[in-house]
């Protein structure tokens, strides 16, 4: 076990000059102590806000309106303003604008050059479509080169976006694009994953004639261009692979992008929807989250330079599929002049060191990641080897333990681990890292600039130094700018402020330090609660998946309110492991010492797999109302799952 809090790295003076952060703190007059800005960020928002435009010299009119008006929930930014995502994302001049490489060793260069012509193409290719301001363009699209292009020349047009990754079933993405009704879908005919091939074709049929709005279908050949040796920028059209859809006309991407056009933006109002993400959808619909172009530039451009630190010149690699919000962050590095990678594969595949491979083979300088993957390289040993231009690691996803921290440290000298969280709600994390903070094991250096978090205790109070809910007291720009078809606001309000009024709830547990650095303890739906004691997930999972024979594990407390229920806790076993009598012990007398009495599990059940999102997050909540007796057909949806085959396993009946 590594002690929390640990020092593992401090900033040399050199680093800290040469900080993005320290650029800004320098230009604004306000030299620090960090703490000190972040307070005045939050409390003086209209300034730091308007600080952020100006600084970064944002493509745009920002009018004469207040910078901010209302309060949470009704919220309005810089009104009267008019700008583009795309139109400042494409503003640099020279050298590789993208870089896309695949499992299967396919890769690809774009210069700034060539993606603003393929966007011009693509641009004048929707607008034959019919795409206009606001339209919907729905993407089925692993991340490949087509779907970034596809989706700047959509918010060139003040169009919206909104994509789902190709891994997803028909009814999870036919519940996400259905509910938006989008006028043109762009989708591939299959993907590889792992070493297989996965044909989508007939998935992309069931999908278009579901979607009745649909004026086009637009087929990328992807597979077909793979097993060509082809990029698939080059494919040619994939008639072999289309059929006829009840809705509008089926084209091929070459058709797509077969004439040129001008490369012009649509200037639009601050709030105007760019892109629509999705909740994870596990029970119920999915909510379609809208984010608007200003939130999300202002924001991107703020927490890329500050919290990751990269800019001109850098190459940033996250990853990511296009179905979770860090794919949105990725390809913020444009706005910022840094080189995205798009990797479109398993992060395992053809080893668990593939990741590592690539950030070095790309001269990555700022790579992030879920934090399984980052405790999977330390249980499978992993030496990661090169990394010479590499400045900085991300963790993001799920709470790192310490020993994740240490690891990277260990394994990669002088570079600094930043654990980054925040949500899909608002495409952006407001806890992480600078270049100003040493990092410390299981810590998360500082609350972003311009984020109010705060943590609450159950009487909705701010507590410092104690375990409580993850609030935020005051608006960020890159919060909704509503959810899509929810007209009275209704559900955007229950979603976040129906607890605490005027207030935001994310959902998670949190601790705030002294220091004003944090500890993320998982999701406050699926705490544990013994003997009136609050306790997180994250610190559980740290024991009990640090022993070599506990490849993942799950745990739930059935107990409700008023009535104490059992504790329980499922493993899925490594390879050759058994969970015998003698494991069994070890695994409590660990949790008893290092943790307390209270978190030893009554039961200790193998199960085969630990239900996941599409997105790699554990699925506690489901599970714990399987066990309290709901049936497992309704307690999740099989389709916004990466296993649900493993969900009959956490039945009573199973037992």
């Amino acid at each position: 076990m590594v002690a929390e809090g640990e020092l593992l790295w401090e900033p040399s003076e050199e680093v800290i000059a040469k900080a993005g952060l320290t650029r800004y703190l320098e230009w604004l007059g306000r030299p620090g102590p960090y703490e000190d800005v972040w307070r005045w960020s939050v409390e003086h928002p209209g300034e730091f806000w308007t600080s952020i435009w100006d600084y970064f010299d944002v493509v745009g009119d920002r009018g004469d309106g207040p910078v901010l008006s209302g309060t949470m929930p009704d919220v309005t930014w810089f009104e009267g303003s008019t700008l583009n995502y795309a139109e400042n994302a494409l503003r640099r001049a020279e050298g590789t604008a993208v870089v896309f490489v695949s499992e299967d060793g396919a890769r690809q260069e774009l210069t700034w050059d060539e993606l603003r012509d393929e966007v011009a193409r693509v641009r004048a290719g929707l607008a034959r479509l019919g795409v206009r301001r606001g339209d919907r363009v729905a993407a089925y699209l692993p991340s490949i080169p087509q779907a970034l292009i596809a989706f700047l020349a959509t918010a060139s047009l003040g169009a919206i976006w909104s994509a789902g990754s190709p891994d997803f079933g028909v009814p999870s993405i036919v519940d996400r694009f259905k509910q938006i009704e989008p006028k043109v879908l762009i989708a591939v005919d299959g993907y590889h994953y792992n070493g297989k091939t996965y044909d989508r074709s007939d998935a992309v049929n069931e999908i278009a004639a579901q979607l009745p709005t649909l004026r086009a279908t637009v087929w990328i050949p992807y597979l077909a261009a793979l097993d060509e040796g082809q990029a698939p920028q080059q494919a040619g059209p994939a008639e072999a692979h289309t059929r006829e859809v009840p809705h509008g006309e089926v084209i091929g991407w070459e058709g797509l992008r077969a004439e040129e056009g001008p490369l012009e933006f649509e200037r639009v109002p601050f709030g105007h929807p760019l892109w629509i993400l999705y909740s994870s959808g596990t029970t119920g619909l999915p909510k379609p989250i809208v984010h608007g172009h200003g939130g999300v530039v202002l924001e991107h451009l703020k927490s890329l330079t500050f919290q990751q630190d990269i800019g001109e010149g850098d190459v940033f690699f996250w990853y990511t599929t296009t179905g979770w919000m860090m794919w949105n962050y990725l390809i913020g590095a444009l706005l910022v002049g840094a080189t995205p990678v798009l990797y479109d594969g398993a992060a395992t595949y053809p080893s668990p060191a593939a990741l590592w491979r690539i950030a070095d083979s790309e001269k990555v300088t700022y790579f992030g990641v879920g934090a399984p993957y980052i405790m999977a390289s330390l249980k499978a040993g992993i030496h990661p080897q090169g990394l010479e231009r590499l400045r900085g690691v991300g963790s993001t996803g799920s709470p790192l333990p310490p020993e994740g921290f240490s690891w990277v440290a260990s394994e990669l000298p002088g570079v600094p681990l930043g654990s980054f969280s925040g949500g899909t709600d608002v495409c952006t994390g407001f806890v992480g890292a600078t270049m100003l903070h040493p990092i410390r094991a299981g810590i998360i250096p500082c609350r972003s600039l311009g984020a109010k978090v705060e943590s609450y205790d159950p009487a909705g109070k701010p507590v410092v130094g104690e375990v409580g809910e993850l609030v935020l007291t005051a608006p960020m720009p890159s919060m909704p700018v509503m959810f899509w078809n929810d007209p009275d606001g209704r559900r955007y309000f229950e979603s976040y402020f129906d607890v605490y009024p005027g207030v935001w709830r994310h959902g998670d547990w949190i601790k705030i330090n002294e220091d004003g650095s944090c500890v993320i303890y998982g999701r406050s739906d699926s705490t544990l609660n013994r003997g009136g004691v609050r306790m997180g997930t994250s610190e559980f999972y740290r024991v009990v998946e640090r022993f070599d024979e506990i490849a993942d594990s799950l745990v739930i407390d059935t107990g409700q309110l008023g009535q104490e229920g059992r504790l329980l806790l499922y493993v899925t076993l490594a390879e050759g492991a058994t969970l015998t009598e003698s494991l069994q012990r070890t695994l409590c007398d660990a949790l008893r010492k290092e943790l307390s009495p209270r978190h030893v599990p009554n039961e200790i059940h193998a199960v085969p797999g630990i239900p996941r999102t599409l997105s790699g997050k554990k699925l506690e909540v489901p599970v714990r109302k399987i066990l309290l007796g709901t049936p497992v057909e309704q307690a999740a949806n099989p389709d916004a799952m990466a296993n649900p085959e493993v969900l009959r396993h956490f039945s009573p009946a199973a037992e």
